[in-house]
């Protein structure tokens, strides 16, 4: 079990936001953190790795204690067996991809897992290659594969594939779960994706204003438990028009456009970019809004 409480006074755009946090999860689960920019989500996961300070925290895993502020304890972030994948990749320029991930590893392990990695993430025809030679979904496996060489125990992905493309982003989620499963990870991935929190997540924390508004499995959170239909999308509104006397709404849900008709009265609460449900109970279906 991971425990983890922190608080901590943050200056945003609007003024001081107190972030005030307590998470409590199992080892080997697949964690999403929700909310909107600015809320704490990346402070969380920097108090974790020991990269942030905050005026109180106590943080255990395991039997191990990573910080506790009453008794003055920090454990320095090299000794944390953290892996961390930035939104910029942070590979080293002047170092080739299996470089790269050799320079991660600890100074007595067995490289065999850089050759592991290298296949799983299909980098054998890029091995010999350096960051400027190589693409985003490129540099974002062979980050991802750097963060991993360790095998940590926990696994931190701050919106790691939020820069590239639907196809892209669709390929690299497949490496972010067969690597969580093949090497029994506990992973903290902040997301503001709806429908990559629901392939990749089994538990959904979402944090608004500093603090937890709402916790539990993708359903539990952003799923209205009182429809029931025969079928259930996530997706964003992505246009809404006037024809005769009805609406239609188009929302977008991966690389598909559902096209939803809708009354007046029900399209006065909708707008452009927001995130819904969409739920099909017999022929028509129907728009529940998301948080």
């Amino acid at each position: 079990m991971i425990q983890f409480h922190a608080y901590k006074m943050l200056q945003t755009a609007d003024g001081e936001l107190p972030l005030d946090v307590s998470l409590t999860f199992e080892k080997g689960q697949f964690i999403a953190i929700y909310g909107n920019s600015g809320v704490g989500k990346t402070t969380i996961l920097r108090i974790l790795a020991g990269l942030t300070e905050a005026e109180k925290v106590d943080i255990n895993v395991g039997d191990d204690i990573w910080d506790d502020s009453l008794k003055r304890f920090h454990l320095p972030v090299q000794k944390r067996s953290i892996g961390f994948v930035f939104q910029d990749f942070a590979l080293f320029p002047n170092l080739t991809v299996k470089e790269n991930l050799e320079f991660a590893l600890s100074k007595n392990d067995s490289t065999q897992i850089v050759s592991e990695l290298i296949e799983l993430m299909e980098l054998e025809s890029l091995q010999n290659s350096k960051p400027q030679n190589l693409s985003g979904g490129q540099k974002q496996r062979v980050a991802l594969a750097r963060a991993i060489v360790r095998k940590p125990e926990i696994l931190l992905l701050d919106e790691p594939l939020s820069a590239l493309d639907d196809e892209m982003r669709f390929k690299l989620q497949d490496y972010i779960l067969k690597t969580h499963e093949k090497y029994q990870l506990t992973t903290l991935m902040i997301s503001h994706s709806i429908a990559e929190i629901f392939k990749l997540s089994d538990k959904v924390i979402v944090i608004d204003k500093g603090k937890i508004s709402k916790q539990g499995t993708p359903n539990e959170v952003f799923a209205e438990t009182k429809i029931s239909s025969k079928f259930q999308v996530t997706g964003e509104i992505i246009s809404i028009t006037k024809s005769d006397i009805i609406y239609v709404v188009q929302v977008c849900s991966g690389n598909n456009i559902i096209k939803v008709v809708a009354t007046e009265e029900e399209i006065i609460d909708y707008k452009i970019g927001q995130k819904v449900l969409v739920a099909s109970k017999a022929f028509n279906p129907v728009i529940q809004i998301l948080l």
